[in-house]
């Protein structure tokens, strides 16, 4: 905990050493250990931790009071372990230097740059659902499983490693959660286990998701820590697929981003810019929004709460706002680029 007091002020240590040292042999090793298991091995872990954690629970409440002491050191140790076990096999990642800087991004744009941009992705993403449903009004039927996604995602990664040598990804490590279930009434389209090093997707959410939710979690595997970095990573792997369906989902994706911006911002160009947008796509976000609400309890609150605390304790000051924060990188990148 002393050292993590000090870390942040040597991001080019932390990126030079763990993220580009250490961590790349650490991670290189848990995928190829595990990565061909079908199944999630860290989420078998944490079942057997949480019935490990129920059980000491059950059988230490008649003598509570009497050995609090021991069972206080008990739980401290056993935490110790795991926040250490954290921090060493994934979690420095929150120290490294930002994209931003890696990529020579600027961090500020204006409200002209993101109305350029806006209007630009809701070309790009029109021209794409025409392609494949050849008409406005419908809506894009995803056809891949999520083994499919998992693999082809991997050749939208191989292309944007050939512009950009550190996104390279290997060692596929991606598994459908065991806990869909549960992540879906938190809230979540997939996770990075941290332990184990698998990158686990929520396979109850609606596939035409998929792509850009995987390959989120898969930058996490890859070591970037920051929700906003990952999207950012997401998307360019998304849309450097050839594959149409992919593309879509990586569009659609960040312009249902920048479309939540504009509402916050000013809710007039918000309606103005909602109407030049496919009908088709409209209906692709109106099935995220229903599948999401059926779910939507006080559960999911109290996980976003506990999350977007957890966020700001590690390098992340906006928490959960993080995850929009990408439309910053989006719009500085592509300023005077076109969309590809």
């Amino acid at each position: 905990m002393l050292i993590l007091q000090i870390v942040p002020f040597f991001p080019e240590f932390i990126e030079r050493f763990y993220s580009n040292g250490m961590y790349v042999y650490i991670s290189k090793i848990s995928r190829l250990t595990l990565g061909k298991i079908p199944f999630s091995v860290g989420d078998i872990i944490y079942g057997i931790v949480i019935f490990y954690v129920l059980k000491s629970i059950w059988k230490a409440r008649k003598t509570w009071k009497v050995e609090w002491k021991n069972n206080v050191l008990k739980i401290l140790s056993v935490l110790s372990v795991a926040y250490f076990l954290f921090h060493f096999l994934w979690a420095m990642n929150y120290y490294r230097q930002p994209l931003f800087e890696k990529m020579k991004i600027e961090r500020d744009y204006t409200n002209a740059d993101l109305l350029t941009f806006t209007k630009k992705l809701i070309a790009k993403t029109n021209e794409i659902q025409s392609q494949i449903t050849k008409n406005d009004s419908l809506k894009v039927v995803f056809p891949y499983s999520q083994e499919q996604v998992f693999e082809l995602n991997l050749n939208g990664y191989k292309t944007l490693s050939s512009q950009y040598p550190f996104f390279e990804y290997t060692n596929p490590s991606i598994k459908k959660s065991l806990f869909s279930l549960p992540l879906t009434y938190m809230g979540f389209g997939g996770y990075l286990n941290p332990f184990t090093n698998e990158a686990q997707i929520n396979y109850l959410m609606p596939m035409y998701n998929s792509p850009t939710t995987s390959c989120h979690e898969m930058a996490h595997q890859m070591g970037f820590a920051s929700e906003s970095e990952c999207n950012f990573i997401g998307f360019l792997a998304s849309v450097k697929n050839k594959d149409l369906y992919f593309q879509y989902s990586g569009y659609s994706t960040a312009l249902r981003y920048c479309l939540s911006n504009w509402y916050i911002r000013n809710e007039k160009v918000y309606d103005q810019l909602l109407k030049t947008v496919h009908p088709g796509i409209l209906k692709n976000y109106q099935e995220s929004e229903d599948f999401w609400k059926q779910y939507d309890t006080f559960i999911d609150k109290g996980f976003h709460i506990f999350y977007d605390n957890f966020l700001k304790m590690n390098q992340q000051k906006d928490g959960m706002e993080s995850y929009s924060k990408f439309v910053n990188l989006l719009v500085n990148y592509y300023k005077g680029k076109d969309l590809s």
